[in-house]
């Protein structure tokens, strides 16, 4: 009888794998929204992302592609993640700090502290970030499936030249709605500003605002030249692509299927890089057209870092782990 029994529940056990590997395996359809319009770097790496996971899954998953804020704007799409109603956002790693629970990501938008893209993505692949990763993702619901795919870092434009902290003093600045930005800019003396981007073309031709942050190739998709007159190459804040997924989605998925979408995340994330580098190089010939481009040594740049030094001292610790700052200034 025992034998009998023992039977039973192996034959059970086996036609629930079974039936939980047919599950994983059915044919699905999915999106992925993302906020960038449809001739940026980053929607034709999300184009590639779908074509991967079609081919590499032997067409089983679809995976619908929703660009210029379709579902919504960032914290609307991890929402709607974390209600499963949506299963993967394409966005910058520095927007995690705008939801609850992924405060230590402010530290991905320090300015000054990345060298460049490849010096970014080592420090958030490593050691140390996985504790802040796996953390971020209990507290807020999302998964970061891969961090990958260049973006332009921010400058600054402005009518006049900015080149030191003294010329900071009463600009009336639009900004993002970063905390991080925000402290900066009260730090040197500006007067931060929010407005919408559809609507910053008009505000800075009509003195709503007298500058802005974005990078190159905003700056010149948007014509914003016509309205400013420097550009200044500061490359103060960078950021990464990153693509985030619904826990609960991931976690249906088969083994497979999940190599699968990590090796397209990472073909797809190599070809924003690629294009991104191209389009910034068309993008400052753009603007040397029609405004004047600003570097060092003329942009006193190590004057405005030393101006902003210190003023996250008091994060140290508590949003991320005391020391990971240095840690990172030194990998």
């Amino acid at each position: 009888m025992k034998k009998i029994l023992l039977v039973i529940c192996m034959v059970a056990i086996v036609a629930s794998m079974a039936f939980a590997q047919g599950q994983a395996d059915k044919a699905m359809t999915i999106k992925l929204g993302h906020i960038r319009d449809a001739e940026h770097p980053t929607h034709k790496g999300a184009l590639l992302f779908a074509d991967l996971v079609k081919e590499k899954t032997d067409g089983r998953i679809t995976v619908n592609v929703y660009p210029n804020s379709q579902l919504g704007g960032i914290q609307e799409m991890f929402a709607q993640m974390k209600t499963g109603d949506l299963e993967l956002v394409y966005g910058g790693i520095n927007t995690l700090a705008f939801i609850k629970g992924g405060e230590a990501f402010e530290i991905t938008a320090i300015p000054f502290l990345y060298r460049d893209y490849e010096h970014m993505r080592k420090a958030m692949l490593s050691d140390e970030f996985k504790p802040l990763v796996a953390a971020a993702e209990q507290a807020t619901g999302v998964k970061i499936l891969n961090i990958t795919g260049d973006t332009a870092p921010r400058g600054l434009t402005a009518n006049k030249k900015i080149l030191s902290p003294a010329d900071f003093k009463g600009l009336k600045i639009r900004t993002a709605a970063s905390e991080v930005v925000l402290r900066v800019m009260k730090q040197l003396g500006a007067l931060p500003q929010q407005v919408p981007l559809a609507d910053l073309y008009v505000s800075l031709k009509t003195g709503v605002v007298d500058a802005q942050e974005n990078g190159a190739i905003t700056v010149a998709n948007t014509s914003m030249f016509e309205v400013q007159k420097f550009y200044m190459k500061t490359d103060y804040i960078r950021d990464i692509e990153t693509f985030y997924m619904s826990p609960a989605f991931w976690d249906k998925l088969s083994d497979a299927d999940k190599q699968a979408i990590r090796d397209a995340s990472e073909e797809a994330g190599a070809l924003v890089t690629k294009l991104t580098n191209e389009q910034l190089q068309s993008a400052y010939q753009k603007l040397s057209e029609h405004m004047t481009v600003v570097t060092e040594p003329e942009l006193r740049l190590g004057e405005i870092r030393a101006a902003i030094e210190g003023v996250f001292n008091d994060w140290e610790g508590v949003k991320w782990p005391a020391g990971l700052l240095e840690k990172i200034k030194n990998m």
